[in-house]
């Protein structure tokens, strides 16, 4: 008998959580604004960013220089230049101002200025300068200019070296020995293009996964508070349920669409712009499953802020940069201030990103990523408690507003007011509307 009220119960709590489940689906599926959010833009914001970026890299930008040294100094920094891959000299001009009107033409995306001291201040053992402005349309004008102006400066500090020391008599050798003592060789295994897609492509697939699960539920419980409605809320024959019944369900209606678009995501998409995906197929399918529980539990903690279902596409626009930084990929975690690194912790994105770039990126494996999926799944279950704190507390609000109503209308019973009359009487068919949603507990 007791295995059989257990029984019992487990397929009651089984039906009850594919109920809400299934009215989740309805309401992801009937809402435009949702499934633009996640399927419209989960799926084909990683694939125009990639389109649009291509390859991720600039190769010989057209570079305008001003010499105003004139010397072989100068004229052999020049040729170096325009030697690198990353930049090309599209023109040599007399002044600033016509290198600057180039630029404001878009025929170059560079200007590299060489003063009349240059060779001088060589000669004298002086630090010599070399400016260099970049067009900041694009983050990839800055970074080949800076990268090849960078290479040439490093070459030729080593060739002005050789020629002081040849003229104190040290050649061949000696010479070698005494600029490079330890023999330095670069070695960039993961992107030795440095193409900024793949640099940047990690993070920006892991971080579009959260944002528009976050987006999207937070969207939909906008819509059902201007709609009077609450997520807290369930059909008469479940209410009294439980809380878990109500977050577990839900979070498989999300847990289903989102590793059909993490998949596409996470595999599709870097194979079909053939980038290099160096970690085991179901390695990543784990850390996908992972990550999309985390940003389930919590999207429903922090959607219980949302009160209006526009204010949803403000934080898109103030959160993603944000989060982006926050990823430690732009900028590297141990350069953060410790508030920022503490806030960091908040966002699943945070260990997402680090963990996708380890193992699909760099080729780690599982155990590589044992940190971050520790991590993760602390959040998870933090979320996962805080997103049952939020039902409850919904739930509260709600009857605590049925038990006012119930009040007021007890109160205008023993004074003869008739309240349905009086409501009819102000507002007409509205108002009646109105008055039956406050007892109701939908509005306050």
């Amino acid at each position: 008998m007791k295995l059989f009220r257990k029984d019992s119960y487990v397929r009651t709590w089984l039906h009850h959580a594919w109920e809400i489940c299934n009215n989740e689906l309805k309401m992801i599926f009937t809402d435009g604004g949702a499934i633009i959010i996640f399927f419209v833009g989960g799926l084909l914001y990683p694939v125009l960013y990639n389109y649009v970026y291509g390859v991720g890299m600039v190769d010989d930008m057209p570079v305008a220089v001003v010499d105003m040294c004139h010397s072989s100094d100068s004229r052999r920094f020049i040729n170096k230049v325009d030697a690198t891959r990353e930049c090309e000299i599209a023109y040599d001009c007399i002044d600033m101002l016509e290198a600057e009107k180039l630029m404001q033409e878009q025929k170059v995306h560079g200007i590299i200025y060489i003063p009349s001291d240059f060779s001088e201040k060589l000669a004298h053992l002086e630090q010599a300068t070399v400016s260099t402005y970049a067009d900041m349309s694009s983050f990839l004008y800055y970074k080949c200019l800076t990268m090849g102006t960078s290479y040439v400066m490093l070459d030729e500090l080593k060739t002005i070296q050789a020629e002081h020391y040849a003229a104190a008599g040290f050649s061949g050798e000696d010479a070698a020995m005494l600029i490079e003592p330890v023999r330095r060789e670069e070695n960039i295994p993961y992107n030795p293009a440095f193409s900024y897609t793949i640099f940047f492509l990690a993070a920006a697939l892991m971080l579009a996964i959260q944002q528009t699960l976050f987006y999207g539920s937070a969207l939909l419980a906008g819509t059902l508070r201007e709609q009077n409605r609450s997520f807290a809320s369930l059909p008469d024959r479940l209410q009294g349920v439980g809380m878990g019944r109500v977050v577990l369900g839900r979070a498989a209606a999300y847990m289903m669409v989102y590793t059909f678009v993490g998949t596409v995501v996470l595999f599709l998409v870097p194979w079909l712009f053939q980038y290099p995906q160096r970690a085991d197929m179901w390695e990543v399918f784990i850390l996908m499953l992972f990550f999309v529980a985390d940003c389930i539990f919590f999207s429903f903690t922090w959607s219980t802020l949302i009160r209006r279902r526009e204010t949803v596409f403000v934080l898109f626009l103030f959160m993603s940069p944000v989060l982006m930084f926050l990823s430690g990929v732009t900028w590297p975690e141990s350069a953060f201030p410790d508030l920022w690194r503490w806030f960091s912790y908040l966002f699943p994105s945070t260990f997402g990103c680090r963990a996708f770039m380890n193992l699909n990126t760099a080729g780690g494996t599982i155990v590589t990523i044992a940190p971050q999926l520790f991590w993760i799944t602390i959040q998870t279950v933090v979320y996962y408690m805080t997103a049952n704190i939020a039902v409850f507390v919904e739930n509260r609000v709600i009857k605590r507003r049925i038990e006012r109503q119930a009040i007021r209308d007890r109160i205008a019973e023993r004074l003869g007011i008739d309240r349905d009359k009086d409501a009819y009487i102000i507002g007409g068919k509205e108002g009646v509307e109105r008055l039956r949603q406050r007892r109701e507990g939908k509005i306050g």
